[in-house]
């Protein structure tokens, strides 16, 4: 009778740990979704309605995707200490931006929880291998108001600029005031919709996603990131001058309205090209000075 006690006794704890890891899982997804419900209902949102924030309907199943693509290391190495602990903090950003009500911080902290649960499982090696659909992700997430109207007006103003200067080259006769530019017949108003904050989110996120499917070193990353800003403030400039130059020499009625709209899809499109071109480039540079890895 006490050898079958002492028998059962080890089946009883290997069946406990057996039932206790089957629903680890289960309890862990069950309390991150009832933690982030919000800010991934809010984000989805904001994706489907926000204008500013539409490209995350796309970038966020292209994530996915490249998560897929990329696959799991060989050897993983999972860090539950580390991974405990960044955990804790996502958890703690959640609960700190819950009661400010602010939402960019709060989604952040449902990306960290993601990276997170990465770590505990198969370590910041798989962090790494997944940075680009991280990095994709946290480009979908838009900024906040305060932040957006911070950087539209400086945008607006060099968009003014640079639309008034051309035309001032192409010896049109025009007067800036601020944001509105003064033309025979008509004045312009670059509102904050024509700032280019809108393309420059679109264009970060296509250089990062050019740079991290066609380039290998992080400089060239670096470069063709940063290059994206300028592409838009120019091109954003030379969509002012057009949006001038048609008013004044072809139809007033070019300056809004549908045509105005196309206008800035082919704008747009000019500035995928030359960010190509530009990842064509640095791709030929690393071809050359940047031996293949082993």
């Amino acid at each position: 009778m006490t050898e079958l006690a002492l028998s059962a006794a080890p089946r009883a704890r290997a069946r406990l740990a057996g039932a206790t890891a089957a629903a680890a899982p289960v309890i862990a997804a069950a309390a991150f979704a009832v933690l982030f419900w919000r800010p991934a209902a809010t984000l989805a949102r904001d994706w489907w309605s926000d204008p500013n924030a539409g490209h995350g309907l796309l970038l966020a199943p292209v994530a996915a995707w490249l998560a897929w693509r990329a696959g799991l290391v060989a050897r993983p190495a999972p860090r539950q200490g580390a991974g405990v602990a960044l955990l804790a903090g996502a958890v703690g950003l959640r609960w700190l931006s819950g009661l400010a009500a602010e939402l960019f911080t709060m989604r952040l902290s449902l990306l960290v929880a993601l990276a997170a649960l990465v770590v505990f499982v198969w370590g910041w090696r798989q962090v790494a291998r997944w940075w680009l659909p991280f990095g994709l992700l946290v480009l979908c997430i838009p900024l906040p108001a305060v932040v957006m109207a911070s950087l539209a007006l400086p945008l607006q103003f060099k968009a003014s600029a640079l639309g008034a200067a051309m035309l001032h080259w192409r010896n049109i006769p025009v007067e800036l005031t601020g944001n509105v530019i003064n033309l025979p017949g008509r004045s312009l108003f670059v509102t904050e919709a024509c700032s280019g904050l809108r393309s420059l989110s679109a264009l970060l996120a296509i250089a990062l996603l050019a740079g991290g499917l066609w380039l290998r070193t992080a400089t060239a990353r670096g470069v063709l990131l940063a290059l994206a800003l300028p592409v838009a403030v120019l091109l954003n400039g030379v969509r002012v001058f057009l949006t001038g130059f048609l008013v004044v020499f072809v139809d007033p009625r070019l300056g809004d309205g549908f045509m105005h709209l196309t206008e800035g899809w082919l704008i747009y499109l000019a500035a995928l090209a030359i960010l190509g071109a530009i990842a064509a480039g640095l791709t030929r540079v690393e071809r050359r000075f940047v031996p293949e890895a082993a």
